[in-house]
């Protein structure tokens, strides 16, 4: 696992061999977005810990939907310190293993890239403490809120800390290579609709679920791919 200054002293990136989590600071005070691969906790301490931080004082872990990579160490880490674990009313019960993860609606060249994300093993059932609604207020960074986002799962979310100007996409929008809509999703048109709608909030920060997080003309990037991706979708739909 690669740890990432994302913005210095206040939010880092941790990167997997897939996918990938991030901590946000207030103080001492710690929220993970996302909770990497089952056996990510050792490493995520480790990171933690790196940064003279303690992992005791992790408060929360905001699920950003019900996939294996996002998920996986988040029961493990809540039960060591005591955190709450949220995630949106829809992808709840996946994720207490309640009801099957939702297939997507594959591209053929998204065909092995899937079959290699199959690779993660699969996530425990996970307790869910807190199901969120579309804007929620998550109490953390100074007003992170719930964006429902739904497309790539019917309860993916983004978490938007408007008085900082950081957005969280989960797996709605990617950065590998180029800023993109994110792959696997179960309804795309819908992903879409959510992208163009996260492009909106004109963040200066964008951190994906996978690839490299923007921090220069973040707004102008995701803007313009939105634009591009829909264009091709009305294209090619």
């Amino acid at each position: 696992m690669d740890l990432v200054d994302v913005i210095p002293d206040r939010l880092h990136m941790f990167r997997f061999p897939i996918g990938q989590a991030y901590l946000w600071r207030d103080g001492d005070e710690l929220t993970l977005i996302d909770a990497g691969n089952k056996d990510a906790a050792p490493d995520i301490e480790e990171a933690i810990r790196s940064l003279g931080l303690l992992p005791e004082n992790i408060r929360r872990i905001v699920l950003t939907h019900c996939h294996r990579d996002h998920v996986g160490a988040a029961q493990e880490l809540a039960d060591r310190y005591g955190a709450e674990i949220v995630a949106h009313r829809l992808d709840a019960p996946v994720i207490r293993g309640e009801q099957p993860v939702p297939e997507p609606v594959l591209l053929d060249w998204e065909r092995p890239l899937y079959a290699h994300g199959l690779t993660v093993p699969p996530a425990p059932p996970t307790r869910v403490d807190r199901e969120a609604e579309d804007g929620d207020l998550l109490g953390f960074g100074d007003g992170a809120r719930v964006v429902h986002s739904p497309g790539h799962t019917d309860g993916s979310i983004a978490v938007h800390l408007p008085h900082h100007g950081v957005l969280f996409t989960g797996d709605c929008v990617a950065g590998v290579g180029q800023v993109m809509l994110g792959v696997f999703n179960t309804d795309r048109e819908r992903a879409l609709e959510s992208f163009r709608r996260l492009a909106a909030l004109a963040p200066s920060t964008a951190c994906f679920g996978h690839g490299e997080p923007l921090t220069d003309d973040a707004a102008y990037i995701l803007r313009a791919s939105a634009d591009r991706d829909s264009g091709l979708q009305i294209e090619h739909g």
